[in-house]
């Protein structure tokens, strides 16, 4: 999976928009103004994922692709390194994980906010 099917799979996500909030190559993906997904564009091999935290510590004992979080919350944050010992099918389910955290931590309003969003098509 290279950044940019990466970028299409996270905001194929209900919500999902990008921004440039801290510079020009820091790209990051949003659902309703919190971040799920960085990913740094001068260092297309990796994105930092929101983790829980006991999760967090099992998948960077079993994967050689997963570190403690880039420039991030080490306990809440994983940076993933894209070609290395996780399957596409695995980054796409870690990217899932840390959008559903993201939609769980939401209020109860904007959670009903984004339910009234209008899927867009990709």
């Amino acid at each position: 999976m290279d950044i940019e099917q990466l970028r299409s799979y996270c905001l194929s996500k209900h919500g999902a928009t990008e921004d440039l909030p801290f510079d020009e190559v820091t790209l990051t993906i949003r659902v309703m103004k919190k971040i799920f997904a960085i990913l740094p564009l001068d260092t297309p091999d990796r994105v930092n994922l929101k983790c829980d935290p006991e999760m967090a510590a099992t998948l960077r004992e079993h994967y050689h692709a997963v570190k403690p979080g880039f420039h991030m919350n080490k306990k809440h944050w994983n940076t993933v390194f894209l070609f290395q010992d996780a399957s596409p099918d695995l980054i796409k389910g870690w990217v899932d994980h840390s959008y559903h955290l993201v939609v769980q931590s939401l209020t109860k309003k904007q959670r009903e906010e984004l339910s009234n969003l209008q899927q867009s098509i990709p």
